[in-house]
C-alpha cells in the first residue's frame, strides 16, 4: 500500500477525542510484530521503542484524535486524500509507521508514541496521562511532535492563556436605567481596548513570534426588560516564549485594567505554558538541515510545550498544510507525505 492508502485507513477510523480505542488497536497491531521494537499499549496509547546500546534517544509522537466529524466522506482522488484528520495528523501517522516498521540501523534510538486525546482538554491528554503512567518512556534528548507544518520545522510554540472577565453593574428597569448601571454597555470600552491592540512581536533564536489577544466569548443579560447588572467575557491571550504564563498574564491586565473596577473580576480559567524554539540543539538543528528550508514560529499551541515542561526539547514536523486543520475538507498530497518521509528518512540516518 501507499503511504497516501495508508493515511486513507487511518483517516476511515472514527477517533474523534475519547474515541481512540479502534485506532490504537490498528497501530498496535501494525506494530507489535516488529522484532526490533519493544510495543506496549497503555490504555489508547501506543509506545513503541527501539532498545539498542545508543546513549541517544529521540521521540516521535503524534496524537491519535479528531475534532468531531464523519470519517465517511474521506476520499482519495488524484493523488489527494480528503477527510477529518487527513492533515491532523492521520498523513503523519502513516508516516510514523512506516519508520517504525523500518528495521534500518540507526545512530540513536527512537521511542514512537502514538497518543489520545490531543484536541480536548490539556488535562485529558494520553501524553499526560504517559507521564503520570510510565514517565520513564518520555525520557529522551529531544522529540519531533508531527503536527502538519508544510514539511517544514516550526520552531517551539506560543503559550495560551483563557481569562474571564466578569463586569458589574446595577440592575433596573429599560425604561428607568438612569436608576441602574449597564453592565453588557461597560464591554464596549473593554471590546474597543482589545480590538485596538497592537500584536507584539518577540524575536527568539532569529523566530519571530506575533502574539494575539482576542475576545472569543461574550455572556450577559437578564430578561428583556431588565438593564443588567452583569456582563462576562472570555479572553484568548496566545504568547510568546520569552514570557511565563504569570508575566503573559500581567500583560492582559495592562491591556485592559484602567476599565476594571473594584468590584469586577478578572480570572485565569486556562493556561499552558511556551516553548522556546531550542534551534541551538544538535537534534532540532539536524531535523532544520533535513527539510532543506529555514525554521519558523510555531503560531499556535502544541505539546511541544509538554515536553518542555519535562527538559525535552522539542519541534514540530509534519505533512500538510497547518491552515487546514481541522477543516471538514482537510486534506493532504501524497507528494506532501513522501517529502515528509524522506525529510523524516534522512534525518533519522544522519542523526
Amino acid at each position: 500500500m501507499s503511504l497516501l492508502e495508508r493515511a486513507h485507513e487511518l483517516v476511515a477510523i472514527n477517533s474523534v477525542s475519547g474515541n481512540e480505542a479502534n485506532i490504537a488497536s490498528l497501530v498496535f497491531d501494525r506494530l507489535r510484530g516488529a522484532e526490533h521494537l519493544e510495543v506496549e499499549r497503555i490504555g489508547d496509547n501506543v509506545v513503541a521503542r527501539t532498545t539498542g546500546h545508543h546513549l541517544r534517544r529521540l521521540i516521535v509522537a503524534g496524537h491519535l484524535d479528531t475534532v468531531p466529524g464523519d470519517p465517511l466522506l474521506a476520499t482519495v482522488s488524484d493523488g489527494t486524500l480528503r477527510g477529518l484528520g487527513a492533515c491532523d495528523m492521520k498523513g503523519s501517522l502513516a508516516v510514523m509507521i512506516e519508520r517504525a516498521l523500518d528495521p534500518v540501523a540507526r545512530s540513536l534510538e527512537v521511542t514512537w508514541i502514538f497518543y489520545a486525546r490531543e484536541e480536548i482538554a490539556r488535562s485529558q491528554s494520553g501524553l499526560i496521562e504517559l507521564r503520570e503512567l510510565r514517565p520513564e518512556l518520555l525520557v529522551a534528548d529531544a522529540a519531533l511532535l508531527a503536527e502538519p507544518t508544510g514539511g517544514v520545522v516550526e520552531a517551539g510554540c506560543q503559550g495560551t492563556l483563557r481569562i474571564e472577565v466578569t463586569l458589574r453593574g446595577a440592575r433596573a428597569h429599560t425604561a428607568r436605567p438612569f436608576m441602574g448601571r449597564n453592565a453588557i454597555h461597560r464591554l464596549g470600552a473593554l471590546i474597543a481596548r482589545i480590538d485596538s491592540y497592537q500584536p507584539r512581536e518577540a524575536v527568539i533564536d532569529g523566530i519571530v513570534f506575533t502574539e494575539q489577544i482576542q475576545i472569543v466569548m461574550i455572556d450577559g443579560g437578564v430578561a428583556a426588560n431588565v438593564v443588567p447588572d452583569e456582563a462576562r467575557c472570555t479572553i484568548n491571550h496566545r504568547f510568546a516564549p520569552d514570557r511565563t504564563v504569570q508575566e503573559a498574564t500581567e500583560a492582559v491586565r495592562s491591556v485592559i485594567g484602567d476599565v476594571l473596577e473594584e468590584e469586577d473580576q478578572f480570572t485565569v480559567i486556562d493556561s499552558a505554558p511556551a516553548a522556546p524554539p531550542s534551534l541551538d540543539h544538535a537534534l532540532i538543528h539536524g531535523l532544520v538541515v533535513a527539510t532543506g528550508a529555514p525554521a519558523r514560529a510555531k503560531v499556535g499551541w502544541t505539546d511541544v510545550a509538554t515536553f518542555g515542561e519535562m527538559g525535552v526539547p522539542a519541534a514540530n514536523f509534519g505533512a500538510g498544510d497547518p491552515l487546514l486543520a481541522h477543516h471538514s475538507d482537510e486534506f493532504v498530497t501524497s507528494d506532501e507525505l513522501i517529502q515528509f518521509d524522506e525529510a523524516l528518512t534522512r534525518f533519522l540516518a544522519n542523526a
